[in-house]
């Protein structure tokens, strides 16, 4: 677990895996810590992580980022997002939003047309308001604001129909766990006031689209308009009701995602792989540099490293700054993110 510092506060992500990077908005609300003792949501990402670097992120106002927020609008997601990509020093990497993060990638494949190789969008729709009747999104965020218990239990509901009655509690707890009461409602409100139908027409970048057939929390038919705005989109039926991606049909979503990428992945000009698989430039580290930013990679900090090595903590601090210099990065996680991308320092 890390942390990215930025104008508006900590913003808490992972990195797991190796190859070219996909980043994921994971949605409405999260916390990284307790989806990870998911099964099926570790699951799905190692089954992703096989084959691309996965950093998975909690917005500000879940989770373990910080928790104090104010702001809920597009620009400010759009901001949060450009500060954690620049963070990472990532210069092409794949963005991967779900629900509400959906309409976030959009927006910013629209926008950032040069930084992504690919945008995935799952279980999202263009314009929040044709989410439920105004009666129904007004009683729903009333409901979360004035007893988050039984807000956070009638959304599980919504989220995983017909589940059972030990995955829906799971479900209602971790929603609790990720965000207050107040915060959880101003999210909801925000995807209900979420409209990109005009952007839509402006992704240049390949496009997947995949949707649940069965979902109640965001209509297969939203899912498919939505698809039908971006230009040369490819759209994916899931079989199944359950709203999270992770939450049935693990292989078969995953091997989905990973097709399509694979596909793109071909298509690709010598120069974009290059790009895509080197998204932090790298120079010619000593083979005692790859080991330390393999180290730092696996959450050392220098004096843990200085012990494995069997060196001093100056000399390793001497390693860090050569490291960042020859990179030209400045962050620990940039250097982090370049040990699991760089196909040199896989090999070492």
């Amino acid at each position: 677990m890390r942390f990215a510092e930025t104008p508006a506060g900590r913003v808490a992500y992972s990195v797991i895996g190796s190859g070219p990077p996909v980043l994921w908005s994971l949605g409405w609300v999260s916390h990284l810590g307790l989806l990870w003792e998911s099964g099926e949501h570790r699951r799905f990402v190692e089954a992703l992580a096989r084959e691309r670097t996965v950093i998975r992120f909690d917005k500000l106002g879940c989770g373990l980022s910080d928790r104090a927020r104010t702001d809920f609008t597009m620009d400010f997601e759009l901001a949060m997002l450009e500060a954690l990509v620049a963070h990472l020093g990532l210069k092409r990497f794949a963005l991967f939003g779900s629900c509400e993060g959906g309409q976030v990638a959009a927006a910013y494949a629209a926008t950032h047309p040069d930084e992504l190789s690919s945008l995935i969008v799952y279980g999202s729709c263009a314009r929040g308001r044709y989410l439920a009747s105004d009666d129904v999104k007004r009683s729903v965020v009333a409901l979360v604001r004035a007893h988050w218990g039984l807000g956070s239990r009638v959304l599980a509901d919504i989220w995983l129909p017909e589940a059972s009655v030990e995955l829906t509690g799971a479900f209602a707890q971790l929603q609790r766990a990720a965000a207050t009461a107040e915060t959880a409602a101003s999210l909801l409100e925000m995807f209900y006031r979420f409209d990109v139908a005009d952007l839509l027409p402006e992704i240049r970048v390949p496009t997947l689209v995949a949707h649940r057939q069965g979902c109640r929390a965001v209509r297969f038919e939203l899912g498919r308009e939505l698809a039908a705005l971006i230009p040369g989109a490819q759209f994916a039926a899931l079989d199944g009701r359950l709203a999270p991606i992770y939450a049935e049909a693990v292989d078969s979503a995953a091997a989905t995602l990973l097709s399509f990428l694979r596909d793109h992945a071909r298509h690709l000009t010598p120069d974009q792989a290059g790009r895509a698989a080197d998204s932090i430039t790298g120079g010619p580290l000593t083979a005692r540099e790859f080991q330390v930013a393999d180290l730092i990679a696996d959450g050392f900090t220098n004096a843990e490293i200085a012990r494995s090595l069997g060196v001093s903590v100056r000399t390793v601090d001497a390693h860090v700054d050569h490291v960042r210099t020859k990179l030209g990065v400045r962050a620990r996680a940039q250097i982090a993110v370049w040990a699991r991308l760089s196909p040199s320092a896989r090999t070492r």
